[in-house]
């Protein structure tokens, strides 16, 4: 297999999706458990959107008489949703941790586990 067929959309998706999945089993740090998930989000949303893509398809805007393939706009409308959803998780994610800092003073899970347990 070349190499040049290997780095499609993907492909890379799914690379970034464990690499985001490593990021949240080998890290301990809070914030990059948040930035972990957001690649995992961004993944995702790749994923989807090129998922299936035709070439020869023209995207589902204007007049459209005359085009034999449409690119399905469902993909897009949904992945739009996603990201509002991750932006929420987010600053969800970003709020607690923030609050967590404040109360133990440390952005490593380990370290706050304990301090709750005393």
């Amino acid at each position: 297999m070349d190499l040049i067929e290997f780095i499609n959309s993907e492909n890379v998706s799914i690379i970034l999706f464990f690499l985001g999945v490593y990021g949240l089993i080998a890290r301990r740090n809070i914030v990059k458990s948040i930035i972990s998930l957001g690649i995992m989000q961004v993944a995702t949303i790749l994923y989807f959107v090129s998922a299936g893509v035709d070439e020869a398809s023209a995207p589902p805007i204007g007049d459209l008489n005359g085009i034999l393939t449409v690119a399905d706009p469902l993909p897009q409308a949904l992945m739009i949703t996603d990201i509002v959803i991750g932006i929420g998780v987010t600053a969800a994610g970003l709020t607690m941790f923030i609050h967590l800092y404040h109360r133990y003073g440390s952005t490593n899970w380990e370290k706050i586990r304990k301090k709750r347990s005393k």
